[in-house]
Parts: structure tokens; sequence; C-alpha cells
């Protein structure tokens, strides 16, 4: 893939992720996609903060939507290349600090295999 389609890749995450489309997000992902996430690991420590295949990610994704309405990414930055997308974007949530965090989207054939969440 080129860096131009990981970009719009991207673009097409924080779209369906914003909007709370699960379904959309979730078709941006290879069937057996690896997702870590440091919130993960605290909301749910079983997992040690990993979580692999899109039903494991439609669970993790749909509990955060339903207990944050207000949950929006405001894109920073986008560095992107051949097999990778690195985004940068600050969290919000009413009533809590903002949150800087940056993520690491793999990518392979077009489709998300794998991602890690970093809060800064």
């Amino acid at each position: 893939m080129s860096a131009e389609k990981n970009l719009s890749i991207a673009m097409l995450w924080f779209e369906a992720f914003n909007a709370h489309n699960l379904e959309k997000l979730l078709s941006l992902y290879d069937d057996e996609a690896a997702h870590f996430s440091p919130k993960l690991k605290i909301r749910h420590p079983e997992t040690n903060g990993l979580v692999t295949g899109k039903e494991a990610l439609r669970t993790w994704w749909k509990d955060a939507f339903d207990r944050l309405p207000s949950l929006h990414y405001k894109v920073t930055s986008l560095t992107s290349n051949s097999d990778r997308v690195f985004m940068e974007y600050i969290r919000t949530v009413e009533n809590e600090d903002n949150m800087l965090v940056a993520e690491v989207l793999e990518i392979k054939e077009g489709k998300i295999t794998a991602s890690r969440v970093y809060h800064g």
C-alpha cells in the first residue's frame, strides 16, 4: 500500500470513530487484528491491555461509546509510510481533562492488522 492510501485509511478511521459508527470502524480492520491500549489494561486487567479479533474490538469500543457519549478525537498529526500510520490526537471527553494520545496503525493489504495506543 502507498503512504497516501494508508493516510486515507487513517482519515476514515477518525471519521468512523468520531461518529461512533462501530460497523464502519470495524470494516477498516482485519478479522484477526490485535489492539493494545493502556485504557484497556486498566478497565480489563485480565487482557493485559491486548485484545484480538473484530468481536473483541466491537465489545471494547461499544462499551467506550456507551460510557462516553462525548468521546471525540482531534487529529494533530499524521505520518505514514507503506505499512503503517502514526497518529497523534487529542482525546476529549466531557468533564475529563484532555489527553494527548499517539496511536500506530499497522496496515496490510488495505486493512488494519494491529493498533497500539500510547498516552502522553
